[in-house]
Parts: structure tokens; sequence; C-alpha cells
């Protein structure tokens, strides 16, 4: 608030680690800046005494004498190529989509003042979405009429399709059956009014103002986020966390283009945490405690194995409840994110692949972070400099497969701005 409405040079200034990830913060509040039209520079060091980063110090400089920090913008384009078969399936899902308006289910909104998240009737109706927003109370109200037997019906099928429980475990004690049937009576209930109010989609807000009333979302959206759930129609539900339309708008277009290719329909949900060089190439570390659909972590639509719940952490989650969680497994991605641009809706839009790194790297890379929740090593195609210089979020939707052109066509089509990120 204090920073709007001036022309004073303004600087983000963070850290870059796992651990206590500022440039987590840097980046959501950038494009919150950028949302209200606020010119502003970031600036970021890996190192604890940031004197000693040379380059951090010359930026600085730079910032200090000029008022503004400049970029390299050569991995920036605005057009890509986009073959005949890849306009055809985006022209296809443009006039499904003119025919119906993709209705997003809004439970809550602009999660912990992540404005940049939320774009309202005005920005989405004319791009092919449209919202129906619904108080967050209701899952409580709601959640009372779910029948015990619905909920033991959906904590056999968990267990049965294979999810791994960490109940009981050092500082989780009190994580048992009763918090993940607490869960999935959320599940059900948002299930109840996504079908009630023929929702395409949803985005969940959950913290902070469920957090000291309901157990974590996190284990209802990753389960949404699969086809292979309690009460499935054979397709996921596109679940964006932190009720973040900036995701939910790419992950829905996504899963249909995912389908009119015949691939699988699951669209992850992760932040952009922190990032490492190995082997030559700088990874990122994508990591969100929700959101994250079980395909990532088994390849497999009709199983959830390779899925882990650990309670959340209590510094965080007080109320029990746990994860959804697992290694993402290796293999080609198409990544996507919009955002708000002189008030204009944008999508960023690149290709990537997941890494497998070794055990003891993936290890010491997970718990530097957070190793309770959902892991993807992925090089995004870009440097390390680009994202953290140009990209508008803190957050990202990521596909496996490429539907680059279809991405990249069916945006178009709908009337988004497009920035390509590729260092190609």
């Amino acid at each position: 608030d204090g920073a709007y409405g001036k022309n004073n040079p303004l600087l983000l200034a963070s850290n870059f680690s796992g651990t206590w990830p500022g440039l987590v913060g840097l980046l959501n509040t950038s494009a919150c800046l950028e949302s209200v039209g606020r010119s502003h520079s970031r600036v970021w060091t890996s190192e604890s005494d940031w004197t000693k980063d040379d380059l951090f110090m010359s930026r600085l400089e730079e910032w200090c004498t000029t008022g503004r920090i400049e970029y390299p913008q050569t991995e920036i384009s605005y057009h890509g190529e986009i073959s005949s078969g890849a306009s055809s399936i985006a022209k296809n899902i443009a006039q499904q989509i003119r025919r119906k308006r993709i209705m997003t289910l809004m439970l809550g909104d602009t999660s912990m003042g992540m404005i940049n998240g939320y774009f309202g009737p005005r920005l989405l109706l004319p791009h092919g979405f449209t919202e129906h927003k619904v108080d967050q109370c209701w899952i409580i109200d709601r959640g009372k009429r779910i029948s015990q037997k619905r909920i033991d019906d959906a904590y056999r099928f968990v267990v049965e399709k294979g999810i791994t429980f960490h109940y009981g475990e050092k500082g989780a004690e009190d994580f048992d059956e009763n918090a993940t049937k607490e869960q999935l009576r959320d599940y059900l209930t948002v299930l109840d009014l996504a079908k009630e109010f023929n929702a395409d989609c949803i985005g969940w807000q959950y913290q902070l103002g469920l957090i000291p009333l309901r157990p974590p979302s996190d284990f209802s959206e990753g389960l949404l986020n699969s086809t292979c759930r309690p009460e499935s129609n054979g397709d996921t539900i596109v679940c964006s966390t932190e009720a973040d339309q900036g995701n939910v708008i790419p992950m829905e277009l996504m899963k249909r283009v995912l389908k009119a290719k015949n691939l699988h329909q699951a669209v992850m949900f992760h932040d952009v945490r922190w990032g490492a060089e190995y082997n030559g190439r700088f990874l990122w570390v994508l990591l969100n405690s929700g959101s994250c659909g079980a395909y990532a972590f088994n390849h497999d639509p009709d199983t959830l194995k390779g899925v882990h719940s650990y309670r959340q952490p209590k510094q965080y989650f007080p109320f029990a409840g746990g994860t959804f969680t697992g290694e993402s497994l290796a293999g080609n991605i198409t990544w996507a994110r919009s955002y708000i641009r002189n008030n204009e809706l944008w999508m960023d839009v690149g290709r990537g692949n997941v890494v497998k790194l070794p055990r003891d790297v993936r290890d010491s890379w997970w718990k530097g972070t957070n190793s309770e929740w959902p892991f993807m090593a992925a090089d995004l195609g870009i440097t390390q400099e680009t994202l953290m210089a140009h990209y508008m979020s803190n957050h990202i939707a990521v596909a496996y497969g490429d539907i680059f052109s279809e991405i990249l066509a069916l945006s178009q089509e709908l009337g988004f701005k497009v920035r390509v990120l590729s260092g190609e």
C-alpha cells in the first residue's frame, strides 16, 4: 500500500535460499507490484554476507546510481513456432470455451495478500473464464452433512490405492487416521460444491483463514488434481491452491490440451522454491505444499502409489493434517503462468524437463527446503537470471509432455498477451 502511487526508485532485494526462501517473497511481491503498475527493480544473492557477492554489489551500485537494474531479455520473445496441428487443436478448444465459459469455483481469494493471483470477472470474462465465489465457511457448514460412510469409503479407497501414511512419527504424534478422514470430509464437501455449481475448476484459498479451524487442504487438493481419487468421474478437477487464478487458468487450459492430444490430463501446481547448478545445468526445486497430483510420482493414472502423507509442519499448520507428496519422475514438461501487466492478462509459456537426481543430492535439496512437500527438480529451459529477473510469480503450472505449441496457440486464440521464455 505504501509503494503504490509513488514514482521513487523501489528495490526488492532477497536472499537465494531454500531453507529461508526470500526469493519466493520477491517473485510474488514483484508480480503484485506489476499488477498495479508500480515500477521497481529486483536483486538477489545466495551469499550470507552479501558484500562478498561482486555481482550483487555491482547491481546494487547500478540501482543506487540510476534508480533501476536492467537485466538481459535474450531468452524472452513474444512469438513461437506453431504447427498446423497445434493451431487446429487450439481453435477447437477455444470454440468449446466460447460456447461455454470455464467456470472457476473460488473458495475465497487473494490468499495472504497475493493480489497478483486474483483477476476478477472484468479480466476473466474476455478470455473465456468466469468465477463463482463461495465463502470458505461453507466448507465447515456443508462438511457437517457429509456421511460417515462416504468418509470411510474414501479412506478405504486411498489406502487400497497405495498412499503411504506416516502416522504418529516424531513430531507428528497427533497425525492419525482421524486427521486424514477430516481432510477427506473437506475433499468430499468441495467435490459436492463443485458439482452443485457446475464448476470446471477450483481456486481454494484455505490459508490463512481456515488454518485454526480445519486441517490443511493439501491432501484434498492433491486428490482433486488426480484422476485416481474417491468418487472420481475419471477426470481431474483442476484445483489451484491459495485461490491463485494465475495458475488455475493455465492449469485448466493445459488439461484440455493434454486431453485433446491423448496425453494424461494432470497438471501440477508448484512453488518456484530454490535452485542450484547440477552437472552444468541450473535446476529448480519446484515444491509447494498442495495441489500436486499423484501422476507426477508414478505416471500411472489408475493408482496412488508413490504418494506419501506426512503431517504438515506444526509451525505453519497447528491443526493436524497430512500432505500429498512424493518425488516427481523424470520426463519432458511444458510450463505456464498467467499474470496481470498494464491491466491486461499475459501468459508465460516454456519447455523443460524433470531430472532424476542421485539420492544424496535429492535428499540434500529436499531436506534443505521442506521434506514433507512434493518435490520436482526441473530444468525450465532458461537461466536462473532470466527467471529471477523477469518471471511474474512464485507459482508455476507444470504438465508432462510437449504441449508448448498448443498452449501458446490457445493462449493467443483466447486473447492473452504471450511471452515465450526459452534459451533455445
